[in-house]
C-alpha cells in the first residue's frame, strides 16, 4: 500500500507514529527503505513457531526464508509505487516494512486524478509480474512441476509458495478499500468526475462498509485474522477520509488564519522552573525561546519533563530546547508547513512576520480546524470554514 504521507493525522498520532522504532536496511534511488522494530519480532516468531511444531532446523530456515522473500516482493510493491511517483514528480520520503505489509510514505498526493491511479495501481502490478515471472520458471524450467500441480498453492515448493502469495497480495491490494491501494484508485477514479473531497468521502464509506462484511464474515466463520483485517480496513478509510477533508480545508489557507495568536515565550535565561510555572499557569503546552524578537528555540512540553527528570529546576532553558524545529512566516501556505511539521517530527512552529514573532502553530491547531470543519459540515454549512478562518486572520497577534 502507499500513503499520501502522514501528515493529516492528528497530533497525537503522529507522535506516536514518527517515535516508533525503525531500522535502516537500504537506500534505493535515494529512498530509505526501514524495517520497523516488530518486524523482526515476526521473523523470530515464525522461526520459534516452526520448531515448536516440531520441524527440524532446516524446514524452520525454510519457513523463515519464505517469509523474507515475500517481503522482498513487498519491497518491489513498494518500489513500484515510489518510481512511478517520481516520475510524476512527487518525491517518496521513505519506504517503511511492518508485519502487515508496507507503506512508501509520499510527499503529496498528485492533484491530477490519473496520476494518482496510475502511482496507485503500480504496486499491484509489481507482484502480478512477480507471479507471472515465477509461474514461468514453474512451467518452462527443467523438472517443474506441471501445470496441474501450480495450481496447488499448498503443494509444499517454494517457488510455487511464493507465486501464490504473490497473486494474494495483487488481489488483496485491489480491494477497493482503505488504505489498500484499491481505494485509491477507486478515489481517482471517481475523482474524475467529483471533487476531491466528495470522492474520498464514497470511496471511504464503501471502504468501511466491506470491513464491516469481513468483520461479520469474521465472526460467524471464527477466524480472527479476519476481524482484523476489518477493524485495520474500517480504521483506514475512516482516517483517510478525514486526510481528503483536512486536504480541502488547507488548501489555500495562509498559516495566519489558523496560528494561536495567544501565547506564552520564554527568554533563553529563563529557567526550567520558570517554565514550569508557566506550564501550570496557563494552557500552553510548548514554548518558544525569543531573545530580542527573534525565535532562538522552542521548548516542548515532552523535553521540559524530560530536563526535570535529569537535570536541576535552575538549569536554564536554552540547555534543553529543540533547537532544530523551523519557523515559517505568516503568508506561508497551511498546507506546505503541515507536510514540513511531519517530516521534521515538530510538534510546534513559530510563526513570523518580518522577523518577529506573531504566531504559533501546532498539531492541535490543525486537528481543531479539521472538527470544526466537520461541525459545519454536518450542519450543513461548509462554505462557513473559510469566513471563519478569514475573521481569525483579519484579528491582530497578541
Amino acid at each position: 500500500m502507499l500513503s499520501g504521507s502522514l501528515d493529516t493525522c492528528r497530533g497525537d498520532e503522529i507522535r506516536w507514529i514518527t517515535s516508533m522504532k525503525k531500522i535502516k536496511i537500504a537506500t534505493i534511488r535515494g529512498i530509505g527503505v526501514y524495517l520497523h522494530w516488530t518486524f523482526v519480532l515476526l521473523v523470530v516468531g515464525i522461526f520459534g513457531f516452526y520448531l515448536y511444531q516440531g520441524n527440524d532446523l532446516a524446514a524452520a530456515l525454510v519457513g523463515v526464508g519464505l517469509i523474507l522473500a515475500v517481503f522482498g516482493c513487498v519491497v518491489l510493491h513498494e518500489l513500484g509505487h515510489a518510481l512511478t511517483a517520481a516520475r510524476y514528480e512527487v518525491p517518496t520520503r521513505d519506504i517503511t516494512i511492518y508485519p502487515i505489509g508496507g507503506i512508501a510514505r509520499l510527499e503529496r498526493i498528485p492533484e491530477e486524478p490519473m496520476k494518482e491511479f496510475w502511482i496507485a495501481v503500480a504496486g499491484p502490478l509489481v507482484n502480478l509480474a512477480i507471479a507471472a515471472m515465477l509461474a514461468g520458471m514453474l512451467l518452462f524450467t527443467d523438472g517443474a512441476l506441471s501445470p496441474m500441480e501450480i495450481l496447488q498453492p499448498d503443494g509444499g515448493n517454494f517457488v510455487a509458495t511464493l507465486m501464490w502469495l504473490n497473486v494474494v497480495l495483487f488481489t488483496f491490494n485491489l480491494l477497493p478499500a482503505f488504505p489498500m491501494d484499491g481505494g485509491r484508485i477507486l478515489r481517482a477514479l471517481l475523482a474524475t468526475r467529483l471533487d476531491y473531497a466528495r470522492a474520498s468521502q464514497v470511496a471511504a464509506n464503501i471502504g468501511q462498509g466491506m470491513a464491516i462484511l469481513l468483520g461479520i464474515a469474521g465472526f460467524f466463520i471464527l477466524n480472527p485474522f479476519l476481524i482484523f483485517i476489518a477493524i485495520f480496513v474500517y480504521f483506514g478509510a475512516r482516517q483517510e477520509s478525514q486526510q481528503a477533508l483536512m486536504r480541502s480545508v488547507t488548501r489555500g489557507v495562509p498559516v495566519r488564519q489558523v496560528m494561536l495568536t495567544r501565547f506564552v515565550t520564554l527568554k533563553s535565561t529563563d529557567t526550567l522552573n520558570e517554565a514550569v510555572e508557566e506550564l501550570l499557569a496557563g494552557s500552553d503546552q510548548d514554548f518558544p525561546i525569543v531573545d530580542n524578537g527573534t525565535v532562538v528555540g522552542v521548548l516542548t512540553r515532552k523535553q521540559l519533563m524530560k530536563a526535570l527528570a535529569e537535570q536541576g529546576r535552575d538549569t536554564p532553558v536554552m540547555e534543553v530546547v529543540e533547537t532544530e524545529c523551523f519557523v515559517v512566516d505568516d503568508t506561508t501556505m497551511l498546507e506546505e508547513v503541515f507536510s514540513h511539521m511531519s517530516q521534521y517530527q515538530c510538534s510546534t512552529v513559530p510563526v513570523v512576520r518580518g522577523g518577529h514573532i506573531v504566531g504559533l502553530l501546532t498539531l492541535e491547531n490543525v486537528g481543531e480546524l479539521l472538527m470544526i470543519s466537520s461541525a459545519l459540515k454536518k450542519a450543513g454549512r461548509p462554505g462557513e470554514v473559510k469566513s471563519v478562518l478569514a475573521t481569525h486572520g483579519s484579528t491582530p497577534a497578541r
